[in-house]
């Protein structure tokens, strides 16, 4: 088993911010800050020589906002998982944030504990949405109504298995691995086959945007087996 420590780069435009970070994850044994930008436009160069495995991402910054850079980064081949952390949770800023890839998205008054919790699930492939965070995402998407994105999310998991579409569903409710297994009666390591084989089909990049699909084709209880 891997031992090595998750290593992390914070993006914020307030040194503060970034001071208190990375005091707060060094207390943590797993985790290791391998750098700090202070703007979007810097992150690129950040990831290419501190090669982290996931980017703490502040949203408004000068040059090239955190969106931006997000969607920059998850253009690479092999990118770093993201998690944005900030003041904004517009439901504007959190669709955008999950349809570029992003992992995760928490609010800086956040506990540590979650914060570092976050991080060690982004790692691990579980995305981390705050509950007030993936309330709203349901909301907005549910009162989209006549959005055009429905009908190609319906075509989209159309095209999945009666099992396929039982895991989205609870993808779409933030369960984890764990939990899916428990409900549909499998174990974990099928529940990781089931979900490497949906970002395939689905040509997705993580399991926020399985689940941004389902909301969008407000698909609301998991299929039968």
């Amino acid at each position: 088993m891997d031992s090595s420590p998750i290593r992390v780069l914070i993006v914020d435009d307030d040194a503060l911010v970034r001071a208190g970070l990375s005091m707060m994850l060094a207390s943590a044994e797993d985790l290791r800050v391998v750098g700090d930008v202070a703007d979007g436009a810097e992150v690129v160069p950040a990831v290419n020589q501190h090669r982290p495995d996931v980017v703490l991402m502040d949203i408004r910054m000068p040059r090239l906002d955190g969106l931006a850079a997000t969607e920059l980064l998850r253009a690479r081949r092999e990118p770093p998982e993201i998690v944005i952390l900030t003041t904004f949770d517009t439901d504007e800023h959190i669709l955008r944030a999950m349809r570029a890839g992003a992992s995760g998205f928490l609010l800086k008054h956040t506990p540590p504990p979650e914060i570092v919790r976050a991080i060690r699930r982004v790692a691990a492939g579980e995305p981390m949405l705050s509950p007030a965070v993936l309330r709203k995402m349901m909301s907005y998407v549910a009162g989209s109504g006549a959005d055009p994105r429905r009908e190609r999310a319906r075509e989209l998991l159309g095209r999945l298995t009666g099992g396929e579409r039982a895991v989205a569903a609870l993808v779409g409710r933030g369960r984890t691995n764990g939990e899916i297994g428990r409900e549909l009666s499998l174990s974990v390591a099928t529940v990781k086959a089931y979900v490497s084989r949906l970002l395939t089909k689905l040509e997705l990049n993580n399991r926020v945007q399985i689940a941004l699909l389902v909301h969008d084709a407000a698909l609301d209880e998991p299929a039968p087996g």
